[in-house]
């Protein structure tokens, strides 16, 4: 066997060093800021990106109750959630989960876009929800991300 010398780096989590990135929710629409922030955490922006290695950044999102979702989904979408009991079924649509939890919307729009595995869920610690404009990530000195598409 002979090898062309091209050989593909897989990098090695500890060699990984996760930057802070803060995105700014107000007024931007749900699905598109979800992606973008899946791709920050995932990793996939860097060109150094394992899959099987998590290598994203840590993500901070602010104003989450300022989100916005297009047409009538703000009262036709739905969030599901099971207690455990028989005829536990709970539904609850966005525009009263908006009120109550802002927070949540964005956790599920992300988490929704990560891998169904044990690493996806050690990625979605890397996201931090905040239903306002302060957050106490000062210390990590996050830098602003520019979303790429929105559609405000």
């Amino acid at each position: 066997m002979i090898l062309s010398g091209k050989i593909t780096k897989s990098v090695r989590e500890q060699d990984v060093i996760a930057k802070w990135h803060i995105v700014n929710a107000e007024g931007k629409t749900l699905g598109r800021l979800a992606s973008q922030v899946a791709f920050l955490i995932r990793g996939k922006h860097k060109p150094d990106f394992t899959p099987h290695v998590d290598c994203g950044d840590f993500v901070v999102v602010i104003n989450a109750a300022q989100i916005k979702v297009k047409g009538k989904r703000e009262e036709q979408k739905e969030y599901f959630h099971y207690t455990g009991y028989p005829g536990g079924d709970r539904y609850r649509s966005f525009k009263d989960l908006v009120k109550s939890k802002p927070e949540e919307v964005i956790e599920l729009a992300v988490r929704g876009m990560l891998p169904k595995n044990t690493l996806g869920r050690k990625m979605g610690k890397k996201l931090k929800v905040y239903a306002g404009a302060e957050h106490p990530h000062a210390a990590q000195e996050p830098k602003e991300f520019i979303l790429k598409y929105s559609a405000e």
